[in-house]
């Protein structure tokens, strides 16, 4: 991720802004046995799965086009999801970039056939690059944050991206360095 963000009020683009709302969504599934581990409640990858699906509806409406998957941050399962649960993935925009997009993800869950309210098993942040026809990357919209929550959101974004490429950074010098010493990976 090389691009730079421009501040979400910035003229620094052509591309019209869009608001967090413009591109927020809801996926919901109902589990079942296909979807299950070893030990009986729904397999972790079949969470990951929703997540990223949500994640890429986000991201397109936001982009207004193909966009693809480029990481996948601190996903955390927080509560087992069992067998005829009903799991919603709330997904939005909270970062752009020139190229890229964080979308933050929540999952929720509640039983079916019960009126209690949905109770939150797991979280993920997605990074998404915005592509072309050809799988080239291409600009998005700036996202516009409406409320204190989402302006939060926002400023959160941006610290995890400055760690993911510091992360990237430290990680790449090292293996320079190895390389200069001699040794082979």
């Amino acid at each position: 991720m090389t691009d730079q963000a421009p501040a979400a009020d910035s003229g620094s683009t052509d591309i019209p802004g869009k608001p967090t709302s413009a591109s927020r969504t809801t996926l919901s599934h109902i589990m079942t046995h296909n979807d299950t581990n070893l030990l009986g409640t729904v397999h972790g990858g079949v969470i990951m799965k929703l997540v990223d699906d949500a994640a890429g509806a986000v991201a397109g409406r936001h982009s207004g086009g193909p966009a693809v998957t480029a990481s996948m941050d601190e996903m955390a399962f927080l509560e087992p999801v069992s067998v005829g649960d009903l799991v919603h993935v709330k997904a939005q925009v909270n970062w752009t970039g020139r190229t890229s997009m964080e979308v933050g993800v929540r999952v929720l869950a509640e039983r079916w056939n019960e009126s209690a309210p949905p109770t939150q098993v797991g979280s993920a942040y997605l990074v998404f690059a915005g592509v072309d026809a050809d799988g080239k990357p291409r600009r998005v919209p700036p996202v516009l944050p409406e409320t204190e929550r989402d302006k939060r959101r926002y400023q959160e974004a941006q610290i995890r991206r400055t760690h993911r490429l510091a992360r990237r950074r430290a990680i790449m010098e090292l293996r320079e360095k190895r390389a200069a010493e001699g040794f082979e990976d």
